[in-house]
């Protein structure tokens, strides 16, 4: 048996190691190839829809309801805790709506958004100039802010695509002020979710609160899946399109939400003792 457990250990380590490779390649090749084909398009939301049951009935302007699933994402995420009049940073902005939306409706002293993609902070830059707005390019596993800069930190369907997870807990913890909160929502695998929790479990941070929304996500993604589906068709190679329509991304990816799929979709609230 210990030689079994043996092979059983270099295997999964062998595994772990090539899915740092994939994660590392999508973050710094495809992901950016992807949204830069998405910004003459003016797409601004790159995350999953949300809406709960009763509708939650959000009070949008004109101009933001045409993105009200994934607006919804951010509004429940973010209002975990009070925002006003706090220094908030969030790591993987990706298009800055979610950062445009909470600025101009949560009242941040101050809101930052950052991505590791240089091209979309350069979008962002140009594409949303509000006061008390900013962004900035880093790496979620090296944060480029001091520590105990920020009173709240927010962090969107974003995290699965990080090689070393722990270390973006650790560069959360550091620049949270004390008491300073962690406002956190993904996706996971259902067979990496026990590591997942795990990793969650060992942060300093202390658990305020903790649900899964899977329900609220597909139910969401079923109202926005033309959205997405349009999205997915424009970041895609013309030569490709045919092929990834076919295979319905969008579709598969809420699926696997459902009872009995493969993924499981999580929000969390933490504080900083």
């Amino acid at each position: 048996m210990a030689v079994i457990d043996r092979v059983r250990e270099s295997r999964d380590r062998f595994l772990q190691k090539q899915n740092e490779k994939i994660s590392q390649y999508a973050q710094r090749y495809i992901y950016p190839y992807a949204t830069r084909r998405l910004e003459a398009e003016d797409v601004v939301f790159l995350n999953y829809g949300y809406e709960e049951d009763p509708a939650m009935q959000v009070p949008l302007s004109d101009s933001d309801e045409p993105n009200r699933y994934f607006i919804q994402l951010y509004h429940a995420t973010a209002t975990q805790a009070d925002l006003s009049g706090k220094r908030v940073l969030e790591i993987g902005c990706g298009h800055g709506g979610g950062a445009s939306y909470l600025t101009r409706t949560l009242h941040p002293a101050s809101y930052t958004g950052m991505d590791l993609n240089p091209s979309a902070i350069s979008f962002c830059q140009n594409r949303h100039r509000i006061t008390g707005l900013e962004f900035r390019q880093g790496d979620a596993e090296e944060l480029p802010f001091a520590d105990e800069a920020f009173d709240a930190v927010i962090n969107v369907e974003s995290s699965h695509l990080y090689p070393h997870f722990r270390r973006f807990l650790d560069e959360v913890t550091r620049v949270l002020r004390p008491n300073g909160h962690f406002l956190y929502t993904d996706a996971r695998a259902i067979t990496d979710i026990p590591d997942w929790e795990v990793e969650l479990a060992n942060t300093p941070l202390r658990t305020v609160s903790q649900r899964t929304i899977s329900a609220d996500v597909v139910r969401g993604m079923e109202k926005s899946l033309q959205q997405w589906q349009y999205v997915i068709d424009r970041a895609t190679p013309a030569p490709l399109r045919r092929l990834t329509r076919n295979f319905a991304p969008a579709r598969k990816a809420c699926d696997s939400l459902r009872p009995g799929g493969s993924s499981e979709y999580r929000m969390y609230s933490f504080v900083k003792a």
